[in-house]
């Protein structure tokens, strides 16, 4: 039988798990290549044996996405997935046009046929664009499960950006464990504030044995999921966090809709720093597509560890970076601290950006005032250090989850910026106790 051959379009995340789940052992078909996009640095590997499967000896080759129309003629590829995330709908809609004037077909995969089943329950956290605030939502509820006397692990939607081989499951305790498996600033920045707040993290690329491990130190597990991607695991509570600071959102962005659509609850967070009109149209969209869900008001509140030197200072901001990039976000939490603790001024980053750097504010044309904490390699690292260390200002304030302090060396004081979910009112709260009462019958 002739196998009908697979290119997964994707960003070193649900393109592998769709493999894993869809393509490993199925002999109906061959997948011949992975393409990879969104993130820097991460095509030019090969998704290895160890991780394919015997019908794959050689591995399979990950090319960069602009030579897809190339790929499926050089390959004769019948299908083409669509397998990452937090895209506009028409740039969905592109990528379908690529592939099918080149004379594949292009699929969109229903996530229930590549969810894992627990042995245990399982809370997915998901949301309609990156940057909405899932990992402060997946922070609130694991507080929430520990008080009641559960023990909570977390697993996070995968980063495996280093050797894949060695990545295979990633177990977090303690900070250490950062360093032992390499880990760039963006995992750093997912996987240090639950380290920090005394949970167990699991992340890599073969979700089914990263579940498997997680079960046997878990009574509930949270999945906190990455940009606005579905679960890898079928959950027993499903969480999607909307974001009004970017309302319309909801309705334009693959597969963010999708998971609004699926949800059982829909969380509304950032109500503190979103304007009536704003909150009215994520509401109203949120209840059209889902009418079945209950929504849920928060506030993100921003908590500087040194306030004192942000008032009357000339400040330069970072923020995390998928959020101000291909999140789409035109100003993130250092901007709010920055504005709530009476800074002076906020230097403009952009004038004194270095090295790679460049490339990042090209790629994203509405980077101006705020610098992202790219580093996805030590270039990038040493290319932020050296912007840091040429802007002119007083203090740093930076807003990625992760302890730059730990990374660079810089020749100016830096306030950490925290964010931490505050829900309005009981109903969130009522909705985990509910939870928890049904785990513990």
């Amino acid at each position: 039988m002739t196998r009908k051959r697979v290119i997964i379009i994707g960003a070193a995340g649900r393109d592998f798990h769709d493999f894993n789940m869809l393509f490993r052992d199925n002999a109906e078909y061959e997948v011949v290549a992975f393409t990879a996009a969104q993130i820097p640095y991460i095509s030019e590997r090969k998704y290895p044996m160890e991780l394919a499967g015997k019908p794959y000896p050689k591995g399979i080759p990950i090319y960069d996405e602009s030579e897809l129309a190339r790929l499926i003629k050089r390959f004769k590829v019948g299908i083409c997935i669509q397998a990452y995330s937090d895209l506009p709908d028409d740039a969905v809609m592109d990528k379908g046009s690529i592939v099918n004037a080149a004379g594949a077909d292009f699929w969109l995969v229903a996530p229930e046929r590549t969810m894992l089943k627990s042995s245990k329950p399982v809370i997915a956290v998901c949301a309609v664009r990156t940057g909405s605030g899932k990992s402060q939502t997946s922070r609130y509820i694991a507080n929430m499960l520990r008080a009641a006397g559960l023990r909570t692990v977390v697993v996070r939607h995968p980063m495996p950006y280093g050797d894949l081989k060695e990545q295979i499951v990633e177990r977090f305790e303690t900070l250490k464990d950062l360093d032992r498996y390499k880990t760039t600033i963006e995992e750093r920045e997912d996987y240090e504030p639950h380290i920090k707040n005394g949970f167990v993290v699991f992340a890599g690329v073969d979700y089914e044995k990263i579940l498997r491990a997680a079960e046997k130190e878990a009574d509930v597990i949270i999945w906190d999921g990455g940009n606005n991607d579905a679960s890898f695991f079928k959950s027993d509570l499903l969480i999607t966090v909307a974001d009004p600071l970017r309302a319309g959102n909801e309705l334009t962005y693959y597969p963010g809709e999708m998971v609004a659509r699926m949800a059982d609850v829909l969380l509304i967070n950032k109500v503190n720093s979103a304007t009536k009109e704003e909150l009215e149209k994520v509401s109203s969209d949120l209840a059209m597509i889902n009418g079945r869900a209950k929504i849920i008001y928060a506030d993100s509140i921003v908590k500087p560890d040194n306030p004192k030197l942000i008032k009357d200072k000339r400040v330069l901001i970072i923020e995390d970076g998928p959020t101000i990039t291909h999140g789409g976000m035109k100003f993130g939490a250092g901007s709010i601290a920055a504005r709530e603790y009476g800074a002076r001024e906020v230097v403009e980053a952009k004038k004194y950006i270095v090295g790679g750097l460049k490339d990042t504010f090209k790629k994203y044309p509405q980077l101006k005032m705020e610098l992202p904490a790219m580093g996805y390699s030590a270039k990038q690292i040493r290319d932020l250090e050296a912007t840091i260390n040429a802007a002119d200002c007083d203090t740093v304030v930076s807003a990625t989850p992760t302890n730059i302090r730990h990374i660079i060396n810089v020749d100016k004081p830096i306030v950490q910026v925290g964010y931490e979910l505050v829900p309005k009112g009981p109903a969130f709260d009522a909705v985990l106790k509910a939870f928890i009462k049904k785990v513990k019958r």
